[in-house]
């Protein structure tokens, strides 16, 4: 048979890695694997309040008011939200989405043409590539660099830049470094796409969940550069499963109205925000301080816990917020090598560094959000495993 002609934009390696065979086998022998990958909080043991799931039940649900931006209503529940964190935003210049990922698809086809870039960090979140890719958008790296804490390079970001550069991504704070945009960054950030002509789109899905007092500046309202700043239910709420998120645009007043103008007509060819979740959020953002306390207190007690169990072969990097810590570890194997390890011998998943783009080995990356007794048995395993070298 012929091969068929797919896109080039799907042509990904489709091969199950190493650790992923590892994984099946281990499955197959019903052995229990302790997750420090986990990322699905509603996996992790928290108490959601019951009485959130009759906010479903409006009799208004049976009924379909299409608004390309998102109901007005619900849109006017995330500005009150960001309100309360002393961000005044309109309504109208909030555009909702069924993810961060569908918001980012948004902004590819306002910002990019086909074969134009944006630049993204490095370490980061590795979903990056396929959607950029999927969107036949191009794509450089720039470097956060470590030297105690994680800094932009900011020479390095200034060589990144051509013709065809559109935009930057910023993930505020990053995944997995937990570094936040400090007013220094932005004040550099603002001045650097005004120059280039480029607009700034900050990923601000775990910027409630900070666990240092620093320097840190969400970039929701900026107003010296065309941005947009991303957001959503599955972490402000710890609720995925109810896809929910949204853009909140800002920047200089012209720009912006013919910003919001263009969006309008993206989302309307999708209308892809569903109505009773859009009819509760009201109510749900209302349980934002209760469920964000859980995850916190279980966030810092495995960050202290680890942070108190260290050896001379583990460094634990700065973290300020997020969800996830990374370990440096000793390059006498490959990430890969001591992640297969952990998970053969140890029955602990772990993600290696080069997951993320680490531009050097060993790292690895633990999620906090695992239970408590997990966590501390789970990571327990990997310092004495360490200890023994």
């Amino acid at each position: 048979m012929d091969k068929f002609p797919f896109a080039r934009r799907t042509n990904w390696q489709q091969e199950t890695n190493a650790l992923n065979k590892a994984l099946e086998e281990l499955e197959a022998r019903r052995i229990p694997v302790m997750d420090l990958t986990v990322s699905n909080p509603t996996s992790c043991g928290f108490v959601y309040p019951q009485g959130m799931l009759s906010a479903l039940n409006a009799l208004d649900n049976f009924r379909y008011h299409p608004d390309a931006c998102g109901m007005k209503a619900a849109r006017a529940a995330v500005a009150n939200y960001y309100a309360g964190q002393k961000t005044i935003l309109s309504p109208d210049e909030i555009i909702l989405t069924a993810s961060t990922s569908e918001a980012y698809s948004f902004l590819m086809r306002l910002l990019v043409n086909p074969g134009e870039k944006v630049l993204i960090p490095k370490p980061s979140y590795p979903l990056f590539q396929f959607l950029l890719e999927i969107n036949d958008v191009n794509f450089d790296y720039y470097p956060l660099v470590y030297d105690g804490q994680w800094r932009l390079d900011r020479q390095a970001l200034e060589r990144c830049v051509d013709a065809k550069t559109r935009a930057i991504i910023l993930v505020n704070p990053n995944n997995p470094t937990g570094s936040y945009i400090s007013h220094d960054d932005l004040d550099f950030l603002n001045e650097f796409c005004h120059k280039h002509h480029m607009a700034i789109i900050s990923d601000e899905v775990f910027f409630d969940y900070a666990l240092t007092n620093g320097d840190f500046v969400s970039l929701a309202g900026n107003k010296r550069a065309l941005t947009f700043t991303l957001g959503g239910l599955s972490k402000t709420l710890g609720l995925p499963q109810m896809k929910c998120a949204w853009i909140l645009a800002s920047g200089p007043q012209a720009i912006l109205k013919e910003s919001l103008s263009r969006l309008e007509i993206i989302a309307d060819t999708y209308l892809s925000v569903n109505t009773p979740v859009q009819n509760a959020l009201g109510e749900w953002l209302g349980h934002v301080p209760a469920l964000q306390a859980q995850i916190m207190a279980r966030v810092k007690e495995n960050w202290q816990w680890l942070s108190a169990h260290l050896n001379d072969h583990t460094q634990l990097l700065s973290l300020d917020g997020g969800w996830y810590a990374t370990l440096r570890i000793p390059a006498i194997k490959s990430e890969e090598e001591w992640a297969l390890e952990f998970l053969r011998e140890d029955h602990v998943s772990v993600y290696p560094g080069y997951f993320f783009d680490f531009d050097r080995e060993a790292y690895i990356v633990l999620s906090l959000l695992a239970p408590v007794n997990i966590f501390q048995e789970a990571a327990g395993r990997i310092m004495r495993r360490l200890a023994k070298i």
